[in-house]
């Protein structure tokens, strides 16, 4: 299909379709990329999340389904009867929520937004939200714009190079979402070789620990929150009892748990 740059049904359709010279170097060159490891998201420059397609490049993390988590969180959380059902702690992770009103006026900042994914599955469902994103890195506020502008929604994010929550407002949105790096070096042996090696390193990695960024970015989630506000972040499950025991002074704290049942989003209540 990258190959050739058509659908599956084309490939189906089209069993006596041989490749052309060029064609077949273009093949070669993709196998041998993917056979020394490099992502196969990184070679063809694209990946779905939250029924988008999106660009991607080694500028920015890979889009990953368990990231879609946190959209659903959002969703739940922004309609305030739904937002009361979320304190209850044993509620388990349903599917993705139908939001038919979505509230006016709604704040939004999306921290070390990379490829723009959560920026914009969130502006796609709440079409009356204002968004903010942020990254600290050039390269991927790039990336996150091109897919804001091939999805039309360039106008409906306001994207900023900030290193986390630098520069906005106390008390000035209603949701701080993000994905940020939570692994620690210390786990660098455990972690897929492909990630490893090839995504960026400073969106992977936080620290010796993996609880380095959070512990930066919660205290200034506290400041530009408005009371009531959420901060809902992903985190792996290594760290979740310290991101918990980090969040004390918060409430209605429940972590979420992915589809394989590992701990995976966090969601805490501004006081």
């Amino acid at each position: 299909m990258f190959t050739l740059s058509c659908d599956r049904a084309y490939l189906f359709a089209h069993p006596e379709r041989e490749l052309i010279a060029d064609e077949a170097r273009r093949y070669e060159a993709a196998i041998a990329e993917r056979a020394r490891g490099v992502p196969a998201q990184y070679i063809t420059g694209h990946q779905e999340f939250w029924g988008m397609d999106l660009i991607v490049t080694p500028a920015v993390l890979i889009p990953r389904p368990e990231t879609e988590h946190l959209i659903e969180a959002v969703l739940e959380l922004q309609t305030p009867a739904l937002g009361d059902r979320a304190s209850d702690r044993n509620m388990i992770s349903t599917p993705r929520p139908e939001i038919h009103s979505p509230r006016s006026g709604l704040r939004i900042v999306d921290v070390g937004t990379g490829s723009g994914c959560i920026a914009l599955a969130v502006a796609k469902e709440l079409p009356r939200a204002e968004i903010h994103a942020t990254d600290i890195s050039p390269a991927a506020l790039e990336v996150a714009r091109a897919n804001a502008a091939r999805h039309s929604m360039e106008s409906r994010i306001d994207f900023r190079e900030a290193d986390l929550l630098d520069g906005f407002e106390n008390n000035s949105f209603e949701f701080v979402v993000s994905n940020p790096p939570y692994v620690g070096e210390l786990e660098i042996d455990s972690v897929q070789l492909e990630v490893r090696k090839f995504e960026p390193r400073n969106a992977v990695f936080a620290g010796p620990k993996g609880i380095e960024v959070i512990a930066r970015l919660i205290p200034q989630a506290q400041a530009v929150l408005k009371p009531g506000g959420w901060l809902v972040m992903e985190i792996s499950g290594t760290i979740a009892e310290e991101v918990k025991l980090m969040l004390a002074d918060w409430g209605e704290v429940r972590v979420r748990p992915d589809l394989q049942s590992i701990p995976r989003v966090v969601q805490a209540r501004k006081h």
